[in-house]
């Protein structure tokens, strides 16, 4: 009979999961899956709030990316105020959301993967983690800590504090960005800046080291999606929908952001809590496609600051049908993140006192779209004469991507695992492939449809009494 590996939990990622690996008779990989283990039910206890809630809601979905969720709801109550904004108040919201992505960014490569990266695959488990890097490389783990710090420094300092801040509000800001502020901001961007593009020349570096797994990390043809500024730029607030294949064929542009659902669907699967978004032209499974830094530098053709630009006319040299290279992307990001900040701090009406527009209620529905560290986000609200939820539809990066992960992790497996032999390294590996993703597994599991349950009734000699599964 086949055996079943298990890799539970996933280690160095946001959240609880666990990876099965099924082996047929031989010892050979027949399939592999990737199991969210949680769930988080913002999308049905959110019915009967006020809509003007939600963005202070949303933000308590994650400690992680708090800013993306009040981006991308604030942006859902803009359109349920049918209110066009202060232009003040989209550059700010625009700096905050900047600030989010770096300094998750930050976290995923400096705390989750560089022990893989500067360490290496093999290194000892007891020295892959952030205190190993520190070891063997005091420079790039206080680097990482200093790009993370300010990033969350410019958050604390337009919201208020670094961790779930009420700034970002239905129609704009509630509070104007100090002078003070802003040279205490402008003061720090030059050291984030020369750091992260050193970064990206170390990492540039290393490239060679991991030719093996550059080839087998979910490396596979697949669609990409993401927001897409004027002049085919980089964008991380606003702009279009565009989608396109690894050659970079385009397939869907110039969409507004409200019409995702033309293109997007979702479906449930039994053996996870996280949903499986997919390209309806293409239906399900055939419709994966991927979202995030990976995805955003595919699709733009430029990023539109000095640093990043040359990062990028590197990166667009690169396989991009290989997960690897969401590493290499975070970093360009980073650069790109503390460039724009910099220029937008520099714009002569940043300190204008309206950042604030107010209404009521005039629609019933509302979407929200942005770009979170980790991809694309998306929130759809409809609420009743009252102005209270009636209901929440929540499509989170992490989500987006879920059948590139599983379909990529079976990849490696299939790769690395001969005979049914495993070693250290090689589970490592496997789990790798998921880090580089940088998944965010408590903003994605949410109720939709008829969601799996499995509960399991274990005797102290740890046989299985009884299970129930719905």
């Amino acid at each position: 009979m086949g055996k079943e590996i298990v890799i539970d939990p996933v280690t160095r990622i946001e959240g609880h999961s666990k990876i099965t690996i099924h082996l047929n008779d031989g010892g050979e990989v027949e399939e592999a899956f990737f199991h969210v283990t949680q769930l988080r039910g913002f999308e049905k206890f959110v019915e009967g709030r006020p809509f003007h809630e939600m963005p202070s809601l949303m933000a308590r979905i994650c400690g992680i990316c708090p800013v993306s969720h009040l981006i991308a709801s604030a942006k859902a109550g803009d359109m349920l105020l049918s209110t066009r904004i202060p232009s003040t108040a989209a550059k700010l919201r625009r700096i905050i959301n900047l600030a989010q992505i770096a300094q998750s960014h930050a976290l995923s490569f400096f705390y989750l993967s560089s022990p893989d990266l500067l360490l290496g695959m093999d290194a000892n488990v007891n020295e892959r983690s952030l205190v190993g890097v520190a070891r063997a490389n005091p420079t790039m783990a206080r680097n990482g800590i200093r790009l993370r710090q300010i990033g969350q420094q410019i958050i604390e300092m337009l919201g208020g504090k670094r961790i779930h801040p009420g700034w970002v509000v239905a129609g704009g800001v509630n509070k104007p960005l100090s002078a003070e502020h802003r040279d205490q901001i402008l003061a720090m961007l030059p050291q984030a800046i020369t750091i992260a593009d050193s970064m990206v020349d170390w990492f540039t570096a290393q490239l060679e080291r991991f030719t093996e797994e550059i080839a087998v990390f979910a490396n596979f043809p697949t669609l990409y999606m993401s927001l897409v500024g004027a002049d085919n730029e980089l964008e991380t607030y606003d702009g279009w929908l565009r989608v396109a294949d690894d050659k970079g064929k385009v397939l869907v542009d110039h969409l507004a952001p409200e019409k995702y659902g033309t293109i997007i669907a979702e479906a449930t699967t039994l053996n996870s809590y996280l949903k499986s978004p997919y390209y309806k032209p293409l239906g399900y499974p055939a419709g994966m496609y991927r979202v995030g830094p990976l995805a955003r530098l595919h699709l733009a053709s430029r990023c539109g600051t000095e640093r990043a630009d040359k990062a990028h006319a590197v990166f667009r040299q690169l396989d991009h049908r290989s997960s690897f290279h969401y590493h290499y992307a975070r970093l360009i990001e980073i650069v790109y993140a503390f460039e724009k900040i910099e220029q937008l701090l520099n714009e002569a009406d940043i300190l204008d006192e309206h950042v604030r527009a107010f209404a009521q209620p005039n629609a019933y529905e509302g979407f929200g779209v942005s770009e979170a560290p980790r991809g694309t986000l998306m929130h759809h609200y409809r609420i009743d004469e009252n102005g209270l939820m009636t209901y929440c539809d929540l499509i989170i990066a992490t989500g987006h991507n879920n059948l590139a992960m599983n379909r990529g992790i079976t990849q490696a497996a299939k790769h690395y695992i001969k005979g049914g032999r495993l070693s250290d390294g090689i589970l490592n590996r496997i789990e790798a492939v998921i880090r580089t993703f940088d998944p965010c597994l408590s903003c994605s599991t949410h109720a939709f449809g008829t969601m799996p349950l499995h509960i399991q009734l274990i005797a102290q000699d740890g046989t299985i009494v009884d299970q129930v599964r719905r």
